[in-house]
C-alpha cells in the first residue's frame, strides 16, 4: 500500500497542506477543531512522520547512533554488547528514538562515520565506546558539534559527559579472595593493550598483587575472541611454573579455557582456578560453573541512553559512576593444589 502523506490528511479534511503542517507540529494557524480532526484522520491513515525530511527542515532525526570498532564476530557472541544495547533500547523506545548500529574496522572509520551521521542529519547524538589514551574520537566529535556520551573512565574522555564502572575496584576485590584462599600465581587474559579499561584493570592487577604480597600477575593481552583467549590460556598452562588462578577479561575467553585445561588433562578448579569478567549466562550454564564479576549491563545501556537524550536536549550532563562489577565465586574457583610441580 502507498504511504500515507500530508498531501492525503489535507484531501480528506477539505483543508490545505500548510494546514495540516501547523496541526500536526501543534503549530498556531488553526482552529482546535480543526487540530483535532486533522490529527484523527492521520491517526486513522496511519500516516507517521518522514523523519529523513523533519531532519532537513531542522528538526530532529530521532535517532542515536553507536560504532562499534571490534571483529563482528565478537559483537555476535559477548553478551556485554547485546545486554548494553537491550538497556539503550529500554530507554529509546520509550522516547521514539532508533539506534543506528554500524560496525568498522579502524578509528579513521569511525570518524568517518560520525561525521556522515551527523552531516546527513541522520542521528542527534552518539555514544563512544572502547575509549583510549588520548582518543582521536573526542576532538573529532566535539569539533562536528555531535552530542555524545562516553562509555568509560572519565579521565579518558576528555570532558565529554563518562558513564563508568571502577574496574579496579573489581580487580582488587577478585585479587583479595584469590589470595585469602591461598593463590600466590595469579595470571591475566587481557583485552586489547590500547583500551582504557585495560589500561586501569593492568594498574589495579599490579598494585592488588603488591597489596596482597603477591608476585607480580603475568598478563597476555588479546583482541578477545575465544580463539585468542584459547591461545593465551594454553601459554600460561604449559609454562615451567603455570598460575594456579587466571582472571579473563571476558566470558568468551574463559569459557575456552575450560576446553584448553581439558586439553591439557588439568582439572577446573583442582588445577587451576579461572574467573571471569562479567557474569552472562554462558558463565554458568558450563560445568563447573564459572565464578565471575557480575553488573547490571541492561541498566548500565539504560543510563548511558538517558544521559545521551538528556544532553540532545540541552541538559547540563556530568560523569555518571555506576556501581562497580562484584565478584561471586562459583564452582570454578578453590584453594590451590598443596603442591604445585613446576612443568
Amino acid at each position: 500500500m502507498k504511504r500515507p502523506t500530508m498531501a492525503d490528511i489535507a484531501r480528506r479534511a477539505g483543508v490545505s497542506k500548510v494546514a495540516v503542517s501547523y496541526a500536526l507540529n501543534d503549530q498556531p494557524g488553526v482552529s482546535e477543531s480543526t487540530r483535532a480532526s486533522i490529527k484523527s484522520i492521520a491517526e486513522e491513515l496511519g500516516w507517521r512522520p518522514n523523519s529523513a525530511a523533519r531532519a532537513l527542515t531542522g528538526g530532529r532525526a530521532q535517532a542515536v547512533g553507536l560504532v562499534v570498532r571490534r571483529p563482528a564476530r565478537t559483537l555476535g557472541v559477548e553478551p556485554f554488547f547485546m545486554e548494553f544495547i537491550s538497556g539503550v533500547e529500554s530507554v529509546l523506545a520509550e522516547r521514539s528514538y532508533a539506534l543506528m548500529l554500524q560496525m568498522v574496522t579502524t578509528q579513521a572509520d569511525e570518524i568517518e562515520v560520525y561525521r556522515r551521521w551527523w552531516g546527513e542529519r541522520r542521528v542527534d547524538g552518539a555514544f563512544l565506546m572502547d575509549l583510549q589514551a588520548d582518543d582521536v574520537r573526542i576532538p573529532a566529535v566535539r569539533d562536528i558539534g555531535l552530542p555524545t556520551v562516553t562509555i568509560g573512565p572519565p579521565d579518558v574522555s576528555g570532558g565529554l559527559p563518562a558513564v563508568w564502572s571502577d574496574d579496579g575496584e573489581s580487580v582488587h576485590e577478585i585479587v583479595r579472595y584469590l589470595a585469602a584462599i591461598g593463590h600466590r600465581r595469579i595470571a591475566r587474559v587481557a583485552g586489547p593493550v590500547d583500551l582504557a579499561h585495560t589500561a586501569v584493570r593492568d594498574a589495579a592487577l599490579r598494585d592488588a598483587c603488591r597489596d596482597a604480597d603477591l608476585a607480580e600477575a603475568t598478563v597476555i593481552h588479546t583482541d578477545y575472541t575465544g580463539d585468542e583467549g584459547a591461545r593465551a590460556t594454553r601459554a600460561l598452562l604449559i609454562a615451567p611454573e603455570r598460575p594456579t588462578a587466571i582472571v579473563f577479561d571476558n566470558d568468551i575467553m574463559a569459557v575456552a579455557a575450560l576446553s584448553v585445561a581439558q586439553e591439557l588433562n588439568l582439572s577446573i578448579p583442582a588445577d587451576v582456578s579461572i574467573v571471569a569478567w562479567d557474569e552472562s549466562p554462558l558463565t554458568q550454564v558450563v560445568r563447573p560453573m564459572l565464578s565471575a564479576v557480575t553488573r547490571d549491563i541492561p541498566a548500565y545501556g539504560a543510563r548511558s541512553a538517558s544521559a545521551l537524550l538528556d544532553l540532545i536536549n540541552g541538559e547540563e550532563v556530568g560523569d555518571i559512576r555506576e556501581g562497580y562489577a562484584r565478584f561471586v565465586p562459583r564452582g570454578s574457583t578453590c584453594p590451590p593444589p598443596a603442591r604445585t610441580t613446576p612443568r
